[in-house]
Parts: structure tokens; sequence; C-alpha cells
């Protein structure tokens, strides 16, 4: 498409983890070459600043990083380094810009953006695709999705799109197997959990709610915790993860989990989506009548994204 005659309106759905960042990579490095700037718009700091740090990787190891000055933007930049960034952008010294919808405010001039890349079309209105595209003149657009919509339904929602899907897995990646069952079956639960942790891989429990709630039935993240706590070993290590929560907090948790410091995360779905760690091997959801299918799917590309 980026070669072809006509602007690049394209969505790439594929599995998580089946590599879509990697294509989008390949699409901004392609761009660059090409003298033109890219960015890649994420939902969520936590997934922008993983995107950041990959990109930055990728292009370390081939020696691009000097050309190409990758920035990473967020609303939780200081005051400063969103004026270094918006400099850097402006003059054209970057060529890729990693953010979230910091993207998109006024105050960001780009040089010369030619390629827009959304990845978790179903989290960014219309609008928002609209006045980043708007940013560059008539730029290339990229959409990246994880959840997977019948073509029909695709060509209805995404109707300016041409649709590719990526339908296979990365080599070395295991099938993840689900199973539904009833509450009887929390002692098995929790006793596979502990194995898997015994074996040094990490869980995620899911629970659709913050705390107890009159109103509503349903397991919640701060009581499940405690549960947890008592049913595990004292060895384990058990942390719990919510929206209500600072971003500060919820950062470092998450470093935490990545880095192995904590074995079992409770949570709600705030990691739904893009949180990348490879040693998580077990997901238990609680209460999942709760949760859409979209919802259930992302959940579960939390796990299986390693080798074990």
């Amino acid at each position: 498409d980026l070669r072809g005659e006509k602007l690049m309106t394209r969505l790439v759905q594929g599995d998580v983890g089946s590599g879509k960042t990697i294509v989008a990579f390949l699409a901004m490095i392609m761009t660059a070459e090409n003298g033109y700037q890219s960015a890649i718009m994420v939902p969520t700091e936590v997934l922008a600043k993983q995107h950041y740090e990959a990109l930055t990787k990728l292009l370390e190891e081939n020696g691009l990083l000097e050309q190409y000055q990758p920035v990473f933007l967020t609303g939780s930049n200081t005051a400063k380094e969103k004026r270094q960034i918006y400099e850097a952008i402006a003059s054209g010294e970057t060529r890729m810009i990693v953010g979230t919808h910091a993207l998109i405010q006024e105050k960001v001039i780009y040089e010369s953006l030619g390629l827009v890349i959304t990845d978790e079309q179903h989290r960014f209105g219309v609008g928002q695709r609209e006045l980043l595209s708007e940013k560059g003149e008539t730029p290339h657009v990229l959409v990246m999705s994880a959840t997977p919509i019948p073509r029909t339904l695709a060509i209805i929602l995404y109707g300016d799109l041409d649709i590719s899907v990526i339908d296979e897995l990365p080599a070395g990646r295991q099938v993840i197997k689900n199973c539904v069952v009833d509450t009887s079956y929390r002692p098995k639960a929790y006793a596979f959990i502990e194995k898997q942790v015994e074996a040094g891989r990490q869980a995620y429990v899911i629970c659709p709610m913050v705390e107890a709630s009159e109103m509503i039935e349903g397991e919640n993240v701060l009581d499940y915790s405690k549960t947890l706590r008592d049913a595990l070993p004292e060895s384990v290590n058990v942390e719990y993860l919510h929206g209500k929560m600072k971003a500060k907090e919820k950062n470092k948790i998450m470093e935490r989990f990545a880095a192995g410091e904590i074995q079992v995360l409770v949570s709600t779905t705030v990691i739904e989506v893009g949180v990348n760690v490879p040693n998580a091997t077990v997901m238990m959801i609680e209460n999942a009548e709760r949760f859409g299918l979209a919802q259930l799917h992302q959940l579960r590309g939390r796990v299986g994204r390693g080798s074990h």
C-alpha cells in the first residue's frame, strides 16, 4: 500500500501476539526512510510506553536510533518535556512519534506526517482518528485491532477501510485452552495457580468490580485480594490493580508485575488492552457473564504471550 498509487486506509486484524506491532514498526521505518514522519496512537500510557521501548530497541539494534529520534508523548509528560517534544515534532528532528491521544492535541504540529497508525481501534472514536489524519497532508492510515470481527460486520463498521487478516501465530506460541466452570471449582483453580507460581510463572485474576456494592452481585478486587492471600502460601505475592488508582500507582504495579516481583495480579479490566507480560500463563475470570465478548477476547490475549 505504501508503495502504491493511492492512499492506504487499512485495518489489520490479527489475534493478540500475531505480530501486528512489528508490521506497524516496519511501516514506520519505511515512512521515515522516505522522509516523512509517522505517529502511532495507543489508548493507554502503559501500552504506549511498551511500544515506545520496543520501537527504540528495534531501531537501536539496527543502527537507526540516532537518525529517527523517536519521541514518547502522553498526558503525563511535564510541561518542559512537552515543549521539547513539540519542538522536535515541528522541526522534523524526530521521524517517529509514539503516544496516547495527546498526539492529537492542538499544540502538536507535525512537520510532515505521512503515516498514522491507531492501535486497538475500538478504543478510539472516528473523530479522534480523523483529528490525527488532519494533522498530516492526507497521510496513509493503518488501523490495528485484535478483536475478531466477522468480515461482514467489519465492512459495515469500517466501510472506508481495506481489511487484512493475520491468521497465524509466531513460531513457538501455544494454543490457549479455555474452560468455563462454576464456583465449586475454585479450590482446584487456586491449586492450579499455586502450581504455576511454583514453576516460576505468573497469573491474572479478573473481577468485574473494584469494591463491594450492595446493588450488584459480583466479586470485587479489594476483597478478592484478601481471599487469595489467605488461600495461597505466604511466599506468593498477591497485589491488586484497578482504574480508580492514580496513574503512578498503576504503572508501578504493572512494572513490578512485568519484572516478576508480583506473582498474582487481581485486577479489573484495566489490563484489557495491551499489557505484555510473557511470563503470565493463567487467567482466572470471575463473573465472566459480566463481560462482553470483545472484552473477554482481549483479556484472554494477556496470557499465552510466551513459550510456556
